[in-house]
C-alpha cells in the first residue's frame, strides 16, 4: 500500500465525538517519547502530519487522519507518563480507556515500545489489560536504528522472554525505525491485508 492522502480531520477529548465510524481505524499508542509522531510521519511520506515534540505529554488528544479517503489513522496521547498532575493522568487514562473499547471500527491498536530499553511495567500491564479486554494490538519496536544488529536481536529475544511470563504466544510484533524508513512496508501491508479482509 502507498499513501497517497493523509488528511487531518479533527482532534478531540471523548469517543463520542470522533468521526462517523464508517470506515476501518488503526490507532497508534505509547509512552511518552516514544518516536509515535516520527513513525506517523514515516509512514505517511508527511514530515509533519504529527507534532514532534522533545517535551513528553505533547499529544493530549484523540487525533484523527484520513488516510487515502479509505482508513483512518488515530494519533493517541501517550501513557504512563508521570510528569503531569495526577488528576489530569487519570482524566486522560479514562479517555483513552472509552475511546479503545468503545470505538466498534478500531481494527488494530499499534503499541509502541522504545527498542532500546528492557521491558517497561507499564506497557506489559497496559498490554495485558488490551488481552483481557480482547483488544486486537500489534507491538512496533522504535528507534531499532539506535542498536547494533546483536543489541536489538538480544533485546526482542529478553523482551519476548518477558511476554512469555504472562502470554502463551507473542503477540504480532513489528520493528521500525522512523530515521531509516525500517517497518514501514510491512506496517501498511498488514493495514492493506486486515482492510481488504473486512
Amino acid at each position: 500500500m502507498e499513501i497517497k492522502e493523509a488528511q487531518f480531520v479533527m482532534s478531540n477529548t471523548a469517543v463520542d465525538k470522533c468521526p462517523a465510524p464508517d470506515r476501518p481505524e488503526y490507532a497508534f499508542i505509547g509512552r511518552s517519547n516514544v518516536g509515535k509522531s516520527s513513525l506517523i510521519n514515516m509512514l505517511t511520506n508527511k514530515r509533519s502530519l504529527a507534532k514532534i515534540s522533545g517535551k513528553p505529554g505533547k499529544t493530549r488528544l484523540i487525533n484523527h487522519f484520513l488516510i487515502n479517503k479509505e482508513w483512518y489513522l488515530v494519533d493517541l496521547p501517550g501513557y504512563g507518563y508521570a510528569q503531569v498532575p495526577k488528576a489530569e493522568r487519570l482524566k486522560w487514562e479514562k479517555m483513552l480507556k472509552n475511546y479503545i473499547l468503545k470505538r466498534e471500527n478500531l481494527y488494530c491498536l499499534f503499541v509502541l515500545i522504545d527498542s532500546r530499553h528492557e521491558a517497561q511495567k507499564v506497557d506489559l500491564e497496559f498490554m495485558e489489560w488490551l488481552g483481557i479486554s480482547e483488544i486486537p494490538f500489534n507491538i512496533v519496536f522504535t528507534k531499532t536504528d539506535k542498536l547494533k544488529p546483536k543489541e536489538l536481536e538480544d533485546n526482542l529475544k529478553a523482551y519476548e522472554e518477558k511476554m512469555f511470563q504472562i502470554w502463551e504466544t507473542m503477540p504480532g510484533y513489528f520493528v521500525s525505525s522512523a530515521e531509516k524508513g525500517i517497518g514501514k512496508d510491512e506496517i501498511l501491508r498488514m493495514i492493506d491485508e486486515v482492510n481488504k479482509a473486512h
